[in-house]
């Protein structure tokens, strides 16, 4: 159990946007691409793992003092940092590996998918060297993360990303990364645990996030849209009613934003995701 809560395998369930592209593509039929695209999860998770992984080794001793991040298994001494270094060495091996070894069965663009892997990897590790200190930057590393995932998907599957959900992408994870820091300010009101939260306040992160997700349900209608498909049109109120409800989550609760937590906690929006996934197969498939 300590092992799954290292790599952090909940948090998984955000590299399922590597498949968006097959899906909103029609291809998710096509069994070569979806062999490719399950690879590339499995790949993708592995890496991420490994930047979990060296996140705790680096904010060891802030996390000790956090209510809830003492718990992680490095903060509490159940698995050693010198442990910790050697498995998340071995993810980001695997991860290459198995990229490579996929690009021998099937021909699909390795070059943009090692590097987006190597510059999610990249990206992560000057965030969690410095980077998560510096307003700003910190957010749009955090909303890289979900777009890079997007990418990723795209290119291991060789579906092109199109304009429309690029820009949906993007505008909603800016909403996501600013609604997690809000949390954060509202639940510590402290630089302690997070030193960036200092150069925050409560009205700069609402106004922002609140300015993304108008804009994504606004990218996001253009798509839905742009399929001249009357069901995928029923999809928009769907996503509106999620963003809502997110939005009142974050307003009345303790937690700390994180989407993954909201999501597996709040049985209404994870209902609304199925409906969502359902109605999106029939447009789609149907």
């Amino acid at each position: 159990m300590k092992y799954l809560k290292l790599l952090r395998v909940k948090h998984y369930i955000k590299n399922f946007l590597i498949l968006l592209p097959l899906i909103f593509n029609k291809s998710i039929t096509n069994i070569d691409k979806l062999i490719m695209t399950m690879v590339g999860f499995i790949s993708f998770c592995l890496i991420s793992s490994s930047i979990y992984i060296i996140n705790d080794i680096n904010d060891v001793e802030k996390d000790r003092k956090h209510p809830v991040k003492k718990n992680r298994p490095i903060a509490n001494g159940s698995i050693s940092i010198t442990k910790a270094r050697v498995i998340s060495i071995v993810l980001v091996i695997l991860s290459l590996s198995i990229i490579i070894a996929l690009n021998m069965l099937y021909k699909f663009n390795i070059v943009s998918s090692l590097g987006y892997l190597i510059l999610y990897f990249g990206l992560n590790i000057i965030y969690s060297l410095g980077l998560k200190d510096v307003p700003i930057v910190d957010i749009s590393i955090l909303a890289s993360g979900f777009l890079i995932r997007v990418l990723f998907g795209g290119a291991i599957s060789n579906v092109i990303v199109s304009s429309w959900l690029y820009l949906t992408i993007i505008s909603m994870s800016f909403y996501l990364g600013l609604g997690k820091r809000r949390n954060e300010l509202k639940k510590h009101k402290s630089s302690k645990t997070r030193a960036v939260l200092k150069f925050y306040n409560r009205d700069f992160l609402d106004n922002n996030m609140y300015i993304f997700s108008a804009v994504s349900l606004v990218f996001y209608s253009l798509w839905a849209q742009s399929y001249n498909n009357q069901l995928l049109l029923w999809t928009i109120p769907i996503v509106m009613i999620i963003v809502m409800k997110y939005n009142l989550d974050i307003e009345s609760s303790d937690s700390e934003g994180d989407p993954v937590n909201v999501l597996l906690h709040d049985k209404s929006i994870f209902i609304l995701g199925i409906i969502y996934m359902l109605i999106i197969f029939l447009a789609l498939y149907l």
